[in-house]
């Protein structure tokens, strides 16, 4: 697929996604979210080999979200389009698969991220932000509700009282203040953004995807399980990453006292 709207690079064991309209701050089209959903696609694919995902945008901005032209070009017969049906067919799915992809994702956010901008780049496992970065809701200024998957990560990040008023005023959080509040892992300076994300990339496509992506799924079940379900859970997938390759190379490793060579098996 010849992509428009994203570049999509592989570098050994690390993929990148990047948002590719930096004239209009990345906002998505219906275009481009096709275009992430195949890439999203392409670096699940067992053939691609990639253990880590990497997402950023071009430019100045992340992702400033929907762009609202194309909305409005779409309406019919003088009547509003159906935003519902753009985010159980769009937003959804697109959400969806990037928290499913077995393998951690990294969010670099270069500049602003607003509106399903923002709630795309909270999906993310580790998000990473320049100083220079921002997250925005501002969804109540044009008489929408929050969407783009903010509503379930957000309250879950930073809590209830924190997640409604960020909502409510629609004022933008820094990214000093997003990682003072556990929003996001961690504020860098803007030239060292990439670079720091790269080398964590590099690290954690060197390490056990399997038991990684086992982790992740247990993780994000802890926030709706019980205890007791929970507990099950942790011994059944502890089971599955048991009978990995990279199981037997990390006890291996660890018994002849040298770095373990794990191959994501």
């Amino acid at each position: 697929m010849n992509y428009a709207a994203i570049w999509f690079e592989q570098s050994g064991a690390v993929a990148t996604i990047t948002l590719n309209r930096p004239e209009k701050l990345n906002c998505f089209t219906q275009a481009m979210i096709g275009e992430i959903r195949h890439a999203l696609e392409r670096a699940a694919a067992p053939a691609s080999g990639t253990r880590c995902l990497v997402i950023t945008g071009a430019g100045r901005g992340f992702c400033s979200g929907q762009d609202l032209t194309e909305s409005v070009a779409r309406r019919t017969d003088g009547q509003m389009p159906d935003l519902g049906e753009t985010v159980e067919k769009s937003y959804s799915p697109m959400i969806r698969a990037m928290r499913e992809l077995e393998m951690p994702v990294l969010i670099a956010v270069n500049g602003v991220a607003a509106g399903a901008g923002c709630g795309f780049a909270l999906a993310g496992d580790i998000v990473v932000a320049a100083r220079s970065a921002s997250f925005l809701l501002p969804f109540a200024k044009i008489g929408l509700a929050a969407d783009g998957g903010a509503t379930w990560t957000l309250p879950r990040l930073v809590g209830h009282a924190r997640a409604l008023a960020m909502t409510m005023l629609a004022e933008p959080v820094t990214a000093e203040e997003a990682a003072q509040w556990g929003m996001i892992w961690k504020c860098v300076d803007d030239a060292e953004l990439m670079p720091a994300v790269r080398r964590m990339a590099e690290h954690l496509a060197s390490q056990p995807t399997r038991a990684l992506a086992l982790s992740k799924k247990l993780l994000q079940a802890s926030t709706s399980n019980p205890l007791d379900a929970q507990l099950e859970m942790e011994g059944n997938l502890q089971r599955v990453a048991g009978y990995t390759d990279d199981f037997r190379e990390g006890v291996a490793a660890f018994l002849e006292k040298r770095p373990a060579r794990f191959t994501g098996r």
